[in-house]
């Protein structure tokens, strides 16, 4: 289609998380957003996921930055990782790209990046592309949505959002903006589906601050709140608790002491002096003038939470008439873990508040009439729902159409997906390569779905190993065969499993060696299907067999 703008998801569609999304006129690519995804349940070992950037690396002369949406792991978190891959100009308001900046730091990047700094209002104009950053709401400070104006017109992407009409730091939404690039004419919205099957508005935020005010009255202990580090407007509101009842701060956790150390020093929180002090002087206090501020509301196992619940904090250690506050929901498959967490600090004695009993927490993203309200304002020509599982795609679409909109202005893509769009028509035109990119330790990408399937048999099936050493110019078995197992039995309560494994594995390398057929293949092959066989036999079960034949 000539004269058109490319837009192509490379992730966030049909699961949350790894968000970005690239669009391309003619000879300029922008990008907008870059974050990982979490490993499911069928991902062992896997760390976190990254999206596939081969069509940005097929295309890297065209590509002119990455335009940041706000500082969340799900649109962030891949950045280092990228950025290893092609040298790609950053863009971000201040807390964000403080945040990022901070990432790259550790993996030894920060000198390499190109970071530039904005603020809500700035247009960066390139050749023919011009990126506007619109003052947003999100559960992060810095937040904003990003027009991108094309000679075709404008593709405007509402990145994560709700519309606080009374947020924490007294700066609400653009929504006078947005409605006059409304006026100008939107030809496609991209908009936030995560909320769209809760009714109503969302609640402000300031609505947490007077629940924790009233939690915190008349405390005996101490005070321990796990919320997301990125939180800043809970964070700050958790302080402004404290210091209403004459508490000291702490905070616990890798990222929430890096984040809030640089949400402090751009301005984002503000912590009166003398109020904050570090993990080791708690103890220089008594307890109902401590409250510490900690990572773990997700109920990761290594979280500081955690550590605290199960006793393997090296600091902090639960004391009679603790108060724990975990002022945030379980993200989708977090739930057994949360629970793990409040059933363990119960166990332990404490007081759990949650979300379930008080109003701890309330989400970042927009109910169904916030997106009606975004909707109204932009008046889109075409209109394709972002950020959600597949089910909030459709309910996206259906609330659009419910609105008036045609439904063939209307596109339900998959990550790959490429959408031509111009101020006549729009469609689907093909596919990209785009898909998952799994990270394990310092690896990136050999993971793959043969490991996986691998791992999996493991964890479920476990292993057996047969070990023999075999003479080859007298063709006798030397010593062994020993069998060794991981996962499937032990072997001292299955011995006489193990002797008849020991048997078989014996007498077919005996007739291997008897025949001269001491190709390795041959004989690894032989041993691996007599065993499989007597174990399936014997227990209905499939380890993995590994054969070591040593020459002695």
């Amino acid at each position: 289609m000539k004269n058109a703008v490319k837009v192509i998801p490379l992730g966030g569609l049909g699961s949350i998380g790894k968000n970005i999304t690239v669009i391309e006129y003619e000879e300029e690519i922008i990008v907008i957003d870059c974050g990982m995804g979490f490993p499911d349940e069928q991902m062992y070992g896997v760390d976190l996921v990254i999206p596939d950037i081969t069509y940005l690396l097929q295309n890297k002369n065209k590509v002119k930055g990455i335009f940041f949406t706000h500082g969340h792991e799900d649109h962030i978190g891949a950045v280092p990782y990228i950025l290893k891959q092609m040298n790609i100009p950053l863009y971000g308001t201040p807390l964000t790209l403080g945040i990022i900046e901070n990432k790259l730091q550790e993996h030894g990047l920060l000198t390499k990046s190109e970071c530039h700094c904005v603020e809500a209002g700035d247009v960066i104009a390139l050749e023919q592309i011009k990126v506007e950053f619109v003052r947003s709401t999100h559960s992060i400070a810095g937040a904003c949505c990003i027009a991108v104006h094309t000679p075709e017109g404008i593709i405007f992407h509402t990145g994560d959002f709700k519309v606080d009409y009374t947020p924490v730091d007294q700066k609400g939404m653009d929504l006078q903006r947005i409605g006059e690039l409304g006026k100008e004419g939107i030809l496609l919205l991209l908009a936030d589906s995560t909320n769209v099957e809760r009714k109503g508005h969302s609640p402000s935020e300031v609505t947490i601050g007077k629940t924790l005010e009233r939690l915190f009255d008349n405390v005996k202990g101490r005070i321990i709140v796990a919320t997301f580090a990125s939180n800043i407007h809970r964070i700050q509101q958790i302080i402004n608790a404290a210091v209403l009842y004459g508490r000291k701060v702490a905070f616990s956790g890798r990222s929430m002491e890096n984040i809030t150390k640089v949400a402090s020093s751009l301005g984002y929180l503000n912590i009166p002096e003398a109020t904050l002090i570090e993990g080791e002087q708690i103890k220089n206090y008594s307890n109902d003038q401590i409250t510490i501020v900690t990572t773990g509301s997700q109920g990761e196992p290594m979280a500081a939470l955690a550590r605290i619940a199960f006793g393997k904090h090296r600091s902090i250690q639960i004391e009679p008439n603790d108060l724990f506050i975990i002022s945030a929901s379980p993200i989708p498959g977090n739930d057994k873990l949360v629970s793990k967490v409040i059933n363990e600090l119960y166990k332990k004695g404490a007081q759990v508040i949650y979300k379930d009993l008080e109003e701890v927490h309330v989400s970042g993203h927009a109910y169904k009439e916030e997106l009606k309200l975004m909707h109204t304002l932009t008046h889109p020509q075409y209109f394709m729902p972002v950020h959600g599982e597949y089910r909030h795609l459709i309910h996206h679409r259906n609330l659009a159409r419910q609105m008036g909109m045609p439904h063939d202005h209307i596109f339900i893509l998959e990550d790959g997906d490429v959408l031509e769009v111009n101020k006549v028509t729009a469609g689907v035109i093909g596919r990209v390569r785009a898909g998952n990119i799994l990270v394990d330790g310092i690896g990136i990408g050999d993971v793959g779905n043969i490991v996986l399937r691998d791992r999996k048999h493991l964890a479920e099936e476990g292993m057996l190993i047969v070990v023999a050493a075999i003479d080859l110019e007298t063709y006798s078995i030397m010593s062994g065969p020993d069998i060794i197992t991981r996962g499937f039995v032990y072997a001292k309560d299955s011995e006489d499993l193990i002797e008849e494994v020991k048997a078989v594995a014996n007498k077919e390398l005996e007739m291997c060696l008897a025949y001269q057929m001491t190709e390795w293949h041959i004989l690894k092959t032989s041993i691996k299907k007599v065993v499989e066989q007597l174990l399936y036999e014997k227990t209905k079960r499939r380890p993995t067999i590994l054969p070591i034949i040593m020459e002695v």
